[in-house]
Parts: structure tokens; C-alpha cells; sequence
């Protein structure tokens, strides 16, 4: 069952035109929007089911710099910078609040990593301080697991999924953005060679700029116009509980569960590192370049085929741009809890914090996560295609970097100078033989 969102309008109106057309109305879309709205163009917005609908409201809500892959790091940094000004610079409520994030672990490779990661981190201006045994369990109060040590970020934060890119959507729209739910991209329409409109099922919008940020069917829309674009999906589960004592006042996270307390003073609860893969023709089709991911992660893993092998993001199906589009026919992907990690997670919350023992769940949900092969995201223009650019792959990191990603989307789409170095982000890597090396951080 999808979580709820705070539901945006849409406008009533298509436009016949706009500088740029954004197709998907997650966070890499909306705040993508934002931003090239804020630099004067004219953006349309298009969603086939509604703002939020999908992964940008299923995420844990922590907006971090600890743990991240050096190369994205940057693009943390300024994401942070960003939330903290966004409650009043939207006149909204995110839900943002700069907490400080806490990793603890029985694992000394753990340790090894992660101060390995502070000493890199450091020569970013990035604070982090690596826990001794005692300052782990201080730091976790409550807890009875007998930690060895931990990892504290006390810059970083959380928010609300659920209210922050629907506010995001609306100071985009007072920017000037228009926003249309329920309007699938069917495909793009060319001219001499490039980008000139996207028709959806609304009608045809005429433009010279299309941003695609449509998470996990991103890759199915840029195979339609014979462009690869390699994506995994992997199914999570998480759930809300109700109000309970307070154990953080932001996130911590340990081997098996992870807490974010929300603002109405319940968690978000994910389950570490384990999910669902199914087998399906878009992941037999670019397993080579997840090799390497998949030997890391099999473990945590459950392999099955499913309902995705022929329906849904993962799916390998044709349609012409005059005819029903799959987005049209799955609106919402919106996948089932697992049931045994539900169970599994509230078990070991008991265990780890005998107070949460009685944890009552209001809300239990699956969401699909669209990794790449080096989980780094796709933030790029397609050279094959001038005028088609993308804003996906972003590996379960999308809600926390989001304001920046959306930046540095818009930054590219309108030739300015971008906030971060572009170059890890572009879409070549994936393409033209790069090698990515070992998968990036979680």
C-alpha cells in the first residue's frame, strides 16, 4: 500500500510549449524544476500517476553526508547546505531538521571502513568522528546491543518524504512551473536530429529540452528510443510506527534495522541492506554490468520471478507514441511489504531496545530502488540525443542528495556553470567501457 503524501494539484491546462519538459514527478524531477524555474525558463512537469507516488515516499527520509562514495560526496555537501535553508525559503514545512546521523556495528571491517572513509572525508571539510565502544552505546541510549564502535555525522539530518517534494512542487509552480498529474510520457518526437516535443497522453508538448527523472522506469522510457541505459531495480520494505519512545532524535542505524523518528513522533523503520531482486528482462539483460554488485549483496538478497517479468519497469515492451504507453497502464508501482522482513525488523527492534518492544505499525510498504552498476547516479546529457538529458540511478541515495541533484540537473539542461563537478555523474561511464570498478557506498 503506498504511504501517504500530501497530494499537490495539477494544472488544468497542458502548455503547447516549454523551455524544458520534465518527465517525472519524484524529487530528481520536481527539484530539478524548481531550479530551472527559479533561472527563468518555462518547465512543464509531467507525472503518470501523482507527486511522490513512487521511491521519493518510500525512502528512509535521511539526508546524509556520512557513508557516502567520495565521488558523490560533493553533491551531499550541497544538498545540506540546501535543506537547511528550504522550510524558509518555501514557506513550508520539509520536515528537515539537522539531527546528526549515528552508525553503530559489532563489526570491526565496519570500523576499518568507516575511518577509513573520515580520513578521506576530512580532506572534504566533512565532519565525522569515528565512536569508541562507550561513546557508541552513549550515543544509542536504551540500546542492549554490545557495540564496538560507531560513526557519528553531526551535520546531517532528516525530513519527511511525505512533505518535502510536494512543497518542493509547489514553490516550483510559484516559480512559474506547471505540474500535470495522471500524464504519462508516451515517447519524444525529433526534428533535424534532436529533441523538438514530447507527446503524452494529454497531448504534445513542443520543446527543445527534455529532462528524464522517472526512477525506475527511466530505463524502459530511453529504450524506446534505442538508447541503453543500464538500471537494476531491487525491491525494499520499510514501514511507519506509531508515536514511541524516543530513542534519536534523528537516525541511527545498525546491522539489521535503521530509525528515523518523524516529526509526529513515530519512526520510519528500514530494513538494512536487504531487499528483493526479480528476475526480469531488463535485469537478464544488463546482468553483466551488475556482476560485480550482485557478488557483493547476493546474501542479503531474495531471487524470484515475479509479476515484473512481463508488467511493470523491468518489463521488455513496445508501444507507438499514438498508442497506450505502459506508464499509462501502471500508474503507481507500488509493490507489497515483506511480510517476513516486517517481522524480522520489529523482532530485532525489540531485542536491541526493549522499551520499543511494543512497536505498533500504521503503515507497511514496498518501493522499488533504481541502481546503476557503480550506485552512483546518471546526472546527464545523452549526446545521441541533443536535448534529451537524465536524472536517474540514484541507488537509494536520491531523497538526501535530491536538492542538489536537482540543481546540478538544471545546471546542465540550461548551460550553466554546475554547482558540483558533473564528471562522476555522466552517462558515458555506463556505456563506453569505462570500468566502474567495485560498487560505491550504500
Amino acid at each position: 500500500m503506498s504511504p501517504p503524501v500530501t497530494r499537490v494539484h495539477s494544472d488544468a491546462a497542458l502548455p503547447k510549449s516549454a523551455d524544458v519538459v520534465v518527465i517525472g514527478g519524484g524529487i530528481a524531477g520536481i527539484a530539478a524544476a524548481y531550479h530551472l524555474a527559479a533561472k527563468g525558463h518555462s518547465v512543464a512537469v509531467v507525472e503518470k500517476g501523482y507527486i511522490a507516488g513512487e521511491q521519493s515516499s518510500r525512502n528512509w527520509g535521511w539526508c546524509r553526508q556520512q557513508n557516502r562514495d567520495p565521488r558523490e560526496l560533493p553533491l551531499a555537501q550541497r544538498a545540506l547546505d540546501l535543506w537547511g535553508g528550504l522550510n524558509e525559503e518555501l514557506g513550508a514545512e520539509t520536515g528537515f531538521r539537522r539531527t546528526g546521523l549515528v552508525y553503530v556495528t559489532t563489526s570491526h571491517g565496519d570500523l576499518d571502513r568507516w575511518a577509513g572513509w573520515v580520513d578521506k572525508a576530512r580532506e572534504m571539510q566533512m565532519r565525522s568522528h569515528v565512536l569508541s565502544a562507550a561513546e557508541a552505546s552513549a550515543m544509542a541510549p536504551g540500546s542492549t546491543g554490545h557495540w564496538i564502535g560507531g560513526v557519528h555525522s553531526p551535520t546531517d539530518g532528516r525530513a519527511e518524504p511525505a512533505l518535502a517534494v510536494p512543497a518542493l512542487a509547489e514553490g516550483a509552480r510559484r516559480r512559474g512551473a506547471t505540474l500535470h498529474q495522471d500524464c504519462a510520457a508516451r515517447g519524444l518526437e525529433t526534428s533535424a536530429g534532436r529533441v523538438s516535443g514530447v507527446v503524452t497522453e494529454k497531448g504534445t508538448i513542443r520543446t527543445s529540452a527534455v529532462l528524464v527523472a522517472g526512477g525506475v522506469w527511466t530505463s524502459m522510457f530511453c529504450r524506446h528510443h534505442g538508447i541503453d541505459l543500464p538500471l537494476a531495480g531491487v525491491r525494499s520494505t520499510s514501514f511507519f510506527t506509531a508515536p514511541a519512545p524516543k530513542i534519536t532524535d534523528g537516525g541511527i542505524s545498525t546491522p539489521d534495522v535503521t530509525l528515523r523518528r518523524r516529526l509526529d513522533g513515530g519512526y520510519t523503520v528500514g530494513i538494512s541492506g536487504r531487499g528483493m531482486l526479480e528476475l526480469t528482462p531488463q535485469g537478464l539483460m544488463y546482468a553483466r554490468p551488475f556482476w560485480r554488485t550482485f557478488r557483493k549483496r547476493y546474501k542479503l538478497v531474495t531471487i524470484r520471478v515475479g509479476r515484473s517479468f512481463f508488467d511493470g519497469p523491468e518489463a521488455t515492451l513496445n508501444w507507438r507514441n499514438d498508442t497506450v504507453s505502459p506508464f499509462e497502464r501502471m500508474r503507481t508501482y507500488d509493490p507489497p511489504a515483506q511480510e517476513k522482513l516486517v517481522d524480522f525488523a520489529l523482532k530485532r527492534i525489540g531485542e536491541l531496545y526493549p522499551e520499543l518492544a511494543d512497536l505498533k505499525i500504521v503503515h507497511r510498504y514496498g518501493g522499488l530502488i533504481d541502481f546503476t552498476p557503480d550506485w552512483i547516479p546518471v546526472i546527464s546529457a545523452i549526446d545521441k540525443l541533443p536535448g534529451l538529458y537524465v536524472s536517474a540511478g540514484f541507488s537509494g541515495h536520491g531523497f538526501g542528495i535530491g536538492p542538489a541533484a536537482g540543481r546540478l540537473a538544471a545546471d546542465i539542461v540550461a548551460g550553466d556553470p554546475p554547482i558540483v563537478d558533473p564528471h562522476p555523474y555522466r552517462y558515458g561511464r555506463l556505456v563506453d567501457g569505462t570500468d566502474l570498478g567495485e560498487p560505491g557506498l550504500m
